[in-house]
């Protein structure tokens, strides 16, 4: 795990894939307990899957932490995230499908046009591949669980690696946060490790 920008009110790492960004029920080994080692201010902010790899950002103090809060629920702050898919993809677009948990089989989630939140996904191909992958930017304009993940199954191109949701095999979930604005203007970059 490195630490990308450090700053009075900052802490962005990139996240390895594989790794839990919070303590789980029986996983106490995350991002934020190495983190807190050397830091131990560190406050969550938002959290990525534990399979997807990138950009995740901490708070040094309270105040910082409920203004992050605040900015990414106002839409403030935007994040992109790079990915390999597999299938036909529109070089551009947006998918608006609402999303729910899929409770008998949490922790999946699910399309639900009658009881799920809305869901915004505005995604750019790349580059394309003749076997058919491509590689896509992904911009979540809303932040629900699984978001991309799902709303890419929705459109028939699953993310490469990804077990939950039926994507092509690999050795890892091919989806990376790369991009992040903060609020305040401050952009980070981290290209995917894939």
């Amino acid at each position: 795990m490195q630490i990308v920008h450090i700053d009075a009110r900052s802490i962005v790492v990139d996240k390895p894939a594989g790794l839990l960004a919070v303590p789980g029920r029986t996983e106490p080994d995350c991002v934020l307990a190495r983190l807190q080692v050397d830091h131990p201010e560190a406050l969550v902010v938002h959290r990525l899957d534990q399979a997807t790899s990138g950009l995740l950002l901490f708070a040094r103090t309270p105040e910082a932490q409920r203004e992050f809060s605040a900015d990414f629920a106002e839409r403030r702050i935007a994040k992109r995230y790079v990915a390999l898919v597999r299938g036909d993809l529109p070089e551009s677009g947006q998918c608006d499908l609402p999303l729910m948990a899929d409770w008998p089989r949490r922790p999946l989630q699910k399309v639900d046009v009658e009881h799920g939140k809305p869901s915004t996904t505005r995604w750019r191909v790349l580059t394309s591949s003749p076997d058919g992958i491509r590689r896509v930017e992904l911009e979540p304009v809303t932040g629900r669980s699984h978001q991309l993940r799902v709303h890419l199954l929705a459109l028939g191109c699953p993310i490469v690696g990804d077990a939950l949701y039926g994507g092509a095999p690999a050795h890892r979930l091919m989806l990376h946060a790369t991009w992040l604005r903060l609020a305040d203007g401050l952009q980070l970059h981290c290209p995917p490790p894939f």
